[in-house]
C-alpha cells in the first residue's frame, strides 16, 4: 500500500469503511474536538468534516486513530511488520548495533531510489499567496476550553542545520496569534530548536516551512525519534518503499513535500518571543503557558482545493497514542541490539509515551533488572521515561493485568525500587522543577538468593499440559460454548 498523498489515504480508509463524512456545519472552536474525542474514545473511524464554520477547507480528523489505520498508514497490516520490512533491506553480516544498521541502510545503493526526489511542478504550489492572506482562513482548531487560542496541531515543521545543511522534519504545535504569525513550540531537545539556537548565536533568524498534509508515512516520520544524521523524508521513503517527492519552496531555501495540502513559508525570529499557551496536551492536562519563539509567515502555497489535517490530544486513548505505538514497535529492535536481554517493550497508552515503560527481560544475573533500567535511561528520548517496570521474559509485557499482578505480588519496596534523578519531559507537571526530577525503576522479576531473597519463591499456578489438552479436546462436549 503506497499512498501518493493524504487524499489517497482518505480514499483507502473510505473503501475499508474506516472514514465517515460529516456534512453538517461544525465549529472548529471546541465542537470538532468534542465530536472527535467521543469517536476516538469509542475506537471509531476517521472523520472528514466537510463543512467547517468559517472556512471552505474540509477538516480531516482521527485518520491514524486505531492500530489498524496506523498500520495501513505505514503500508502494513500490523505494526510489527514495519521493522521486519526494514530488516529485509539489509544484507547479512552488517554491524549489530541498531543505529549502525540504520546508518548503513541509508547508504545502501539498493535504496538510493528512496531518497527524496525533487520535482519542478507540485500540487502544493497550485496556489501561491505572498500577500492578502490570513492564517484565519484555515479551520484551525481551538481544542479545549482553557486553550490560549487556536492551534495548528499536525504540522510538519521543516528546518535546516546551518552547519551541515541537513533538513529536519519535526512536529511542534503552533498557536495562531494573528493573520501572519504563530508560536513555535519546540522544546530545547528538539532538532528544530537546536538549529534555531545556532542561528541565534549568529544573530540571524532561521528559515522555516510548515507542511500540512502529505502522504501518511511522511506525517508519521515527523514524529519518529531519529538521530540527527538520518533525514525524516528519506526515512519516509524507506517506509513507503517509494521516494517522497519534494519541491523547492517559493520564498525560503527549503525542500517541502510536493503532495502536501498547504505549505506555510517564513522564518522564526532569533530574538522575538511571545506568550504561548496554555494548551490541552497529550498528558491529559493543560501544559502551562510560557514564552516561545514566533513564526512569521511570508507566503502560503496550497492546492486549489486543500484539505486541512488536524489532530487533538488529551486523555488517552487518542490518535497520537497509536503514532506512539508505531514508534514502540519500529524502534524495539534498537533496544534489543543495545540490550539483547530485552524480550519486549510496552509503552502503555496511559503513560503518554514518556511516563511509563514496561520491559520484559531474559534475566541472567543478580540485579539485571536495575542494569536494564539504567541502560534505558541512557538511550536518546528514553531518558525522559519517568517509570520503568521490569518483568521476566515469560510475562506478557503487553498484558497490563498480568504485569500489574507481578508488580503487586513480586515487589518488596525497600529492595526492588530504584529512585534516580535526571531530565524529564518538558510537559511533566509533577516535578518540583521544570524538565528535571526523579524517576523510578521497579524490579518485578522473580528474585534470586543472590539478590537477598533466601526464602523459597513459589511457582505460578499453572495447569499441567495433559489436563489442558484433554479439556481442549472435550470442550465441545461440555456444551459451554
Amino acid at each position: 500500500m503506497i499512498y501518493k498523498d493524504l487524499r489517497d489515504f482518505i480514499k483507502y480508509l473510505e473503501s475499508k469503511g474506516q472514514l465517515k463524512r460529516v456534512k453538517t456545519e461544525v465549529d472548529p472552536d471546541l465542537e470538532i474536538t468534542e465530536i472527535t474525542d467521543r469517536i476516538s474514545k469509542a475506537y471509531g473511524p476517521a472523520i472528514l468534516f466537510e463543512n467547517p464554520k468559517g472556512s471552505s477547507m474540509p477538516v480531516l480528523m482521527n485518520a491514524f486513530g486505531s492500530y489498524e489505520r496506523m498500520s495501513w498508514a505505514l503500508g502494513v497490516n500490523k505494526l510489527d511488520e514495519v521493522p521486519q520490512k526494514l530488516a529485509e533491506l539489509l544484507p547479512d553480516g552488517e554491524p549489530g548495533n541498531f543505529w549502525q544498521k540504520m546508518s548503513t541502510l541509508f547508504k545502501l545503493k539498493n535504496i538510493a531510489d528512496y531518497k527524496p526526489k525533487e520535482v519542478k511542478n507540485a500540487p502544493c504550489q497550485e496556489v501561491v499567496l505572498t500577500e492578502n492572506f490570513s492564517l484565519n482562513d484555515m479551520p484551525v482548531l481551538k481544542c479545549w476550553p482553557q486553550d490560549g487560542g487556536k492551534f495548528i496541531t499536525l504540522p510538519l515543521v521543516i528546518t535546516k542545520d546551518p552547519d551541515s545543511g541537513r533538513q529536519n522534519l519535526g512536529m511542534y504545535r503552533m498557536q495562531v496569534f494573528d493573520d501572519t504569525t504563530t508560536g513555535m513550540h519546540w522544546h530545547e531537545h528538539h532538532d528544530g530548536a537546536q538549529y534555531y539556537r545556532k542561528r541565534q548565536r549568529q544573530g540571524r533568524p532561521i528559515e522555516v516551512a510548515v507542511a500540512l498534509g502529505g502522504d501518511p508515512a511522511t506525517i508519521y516520520s515527523a514524529t519518529a525519534p531519529l538521530p540527527p544524521q538520518l533525514e525524516e523524508l528519506f526515512f519516509a521513503g524507506i517506509l513507503r518503499r517509494q521516494a517522497v517527492e519534494v519541491v523547492k519552496a517559493k520564498t525560503v531555501d527549503l525542500m517541502v513535500p510536493a503532495h502536501a495540502e498547504i505549505i506555510l513559508e517564513g522564518y522564526v525570529d532569533h530574538e522575538e518571543t511571545r506568550w504561548e499557551g496554555p494548551f490541552g496536551d497529550h498528558t491529559g492536562y493543560y501544559s502551562l503557558a510560557d514564552y516561545y519563539p514566533v513564526f512569521h509567515v511570508k507566503c502560503i502555497t496550497m492546492r486549489k482545493d486543500p484539505i486541512y489535517p488536524a489532530t487533538i490530544v488529551g486523555k488517552p486513548p487518542m490518535e497520537d497514542c497509536y503514532m506512539g505505538k508505531a514508534t514502540e514497535r519500529i524502534f524495539l529492535p534498537m533496544l534489543k541490539t543495545a540490550l539483547p536481554e530485552i524480550v519486549d517493550l510496552n509503552l502503555p497508552l496511559e503513560g503518554v509515551f514518556h511516563n511509563c515503560a514496561i520491559i520484559s527481560i531474559k534475566k541472567s544475573y543478580p540485579a539485571h533488572a536495575f542494569k536494564a533500567m539504567s541502560a534505558i535511561w541512557g538511550l536518546g528520548q528514553m531518558m525522559f521515561t519517568k517509570m520503568i517496570i521490569v518483568v521476566d521474559e515469560h510475562v506478557d509485557a503487553q498484558n497490563m493485568s498480568e504485569v500489574l499482578w507481578k508488580v503487586f505480588n513480586n515487589v518488596d519496596p525497600a529492595r526492588d525500587i530504584m529512585i534516580v534523578k535526571g531530565p524529564l519531559d518538558a510537559l511533566d507537571h509533577s516535578s518540583n522543577t521544570p524538565r528535571f526530577g526523579s524517576k523510578m525503576g521497579i524490579d518485578a522479576t522473580k528474585k534470586w538468593p543472590e539478590e537477598g531473597h533466601t526464602r523459597e519463591w513459589p511457582d505460578d499456578i499453572v495447569m499441567d499440559e495433559a489436563t489442558r489438552k484433554m479439556v481442549d479436546e472435550k470442550w465441545k462436549e461440555y456444551g459451554l460454548g
